[in-house]
């Protein structure tokens, strides 16, 4: 164990001013494990954060710690934990229900209004040395997961979800708009799902100044049809656009980038199509079925990390990130273990 004070940890107090800064290590409570955090990768979120103070309505008003994509290893157990020791590898969901209501009944415990989830306030995250979590939501890896695949996870769980309610299925054809770290998973997981052909854009297709129905002529052209599958990572406008121009009638728009409030959309194009609009939010249920993948090798998520910075170089990681250079950047917790 570290000292007290050594509990170094990356902090947001408001847009503009984050911080490096030593907390308390934590006590875990009886349904808690502390652990001690080793790979944590930056999302676009914690940058938003850092850049703008808020996310909606999720508005930092006090000091926050980051992080949300983790994995670390168990250094103690409260007295109820049974399935977790001192010494086990864990993946991190972030999100924790704090009551069973009628979302956690159903199995959509994602969608509970109270639930916990690092690094949206007033929650802190778990870029830092030291971090406790329920045990139930600490996941043991498998020897042949590294930290690093356990802590993408999380980004991954975005592309299993937003899949899994797309219909992605044996010889869909799938667009998916936007190549950044979600996109990618996305493509990841369409095609180990059984997607016949997928198209991304600022990949396979180039866009530059294209109206949103140039864009979709692209993606038919391209694919040879128009997609029964359409996965919107951006956000953008012009992007939600063409993803309803683009999606075969009868198929499925998924809008997992998030962007401003209102946006103006071809909705009746999309009516009289029968184009279903499906959203989500975050995951739920994912994270044993992404350690089965990673532990049978059936996905390899591992050339998404591009760059590694040790925590102390935290702030110099979050400028790397928001300059957009590579795809993920990952934190590296444990000032003894910088291995992926």
């Amino acid at each position: 164990m570290a000292a007290p004070g050594q509990n170094l940890a990356v902090v947001v107090h408001r847009a503009g001013d984050l911080r490096l800064e030593n907390r308390p290590i934590p006590e875990p409570g009886p349904n808690e494990v502390l652990l001690r955090m080793h790979s944590v990768g930056i999302c676009g979120s914690d940058v938003h954060y850092w850049q703008h103070g808020q996310i909606g309505d999720f508005v930092v008003k006090d000091p926050m710690v980051l992080g949300h994509e983790a994995s670390g290893t168990v250094v103690k157990v409260g007295s109820g934990v049974t399935h977790l020791k001192p010494g086990d590898r864990v993946a991190i969901e972030p999100g924790v229900p704090r009551e069973m209501d009628e979302f956690c009944k159903t199995g959509r415990y994602n969608l509970s209004p109270t639930i916990f989830f690092c690094a949206t306030p007033p929650d802190d995250g778990n870029l830092c040395r030291y971090y406790k979590h329920s045990a139930s939501y600490c996941y043991k890896l498998p020897d042949n997961v590294t930290f690093e695949e356990g802590a993408l996870i999380e980004p991954l769980s975005v592309g299993i979800h937003a899949c899994k309610r797309a219909g992605v299925t044996l010889g869909s054809k799938v667009f998916v708009s936007g190549s950044g770290p979600i996109g990618l998973v996305n493509v990841i997981v369409a095609k180990m799902m059984g997607a016949a052909a997928v198209v991304i854009t600022d990949f396979t297709i180039q866009v530059k100044n294209e109206t949103p129905q140039e864009v979709a002529s692209k993606v038919e052209s391209l694919l040879g049809c128009m997609p029964e599958i359409t996965v919107e990572c951006t956000g953008v406008q012009a992007c939600i656009q063409a993803g309803i121009y683009a999606t075969r009638s009868g198929g499925t728009l998924v809008l997992v980038g998030l962007g401003p409030d209102m946006v103006t959309v071809p909705i009746v194009n999309a009516a009289v199509r029968e184009v279903d609009i499906r959203g989500i939010f975050r995951y739920c249920n994912t994270w044993p079925v992404a350690i089965a993948l990673l532990a049978s090798k059936r996905i390899n998520v591992k050339p998404l990390v591009t760059h590694r910075f040790p925590l102390e170089k935290a702030l110099e990681a979050f400028e790397t990130t928001k300059r957009g250079e590579g795809v993920k950047v990952m934190l590296k917790c444990d000032p003894t273990d910088h291995n992926p």
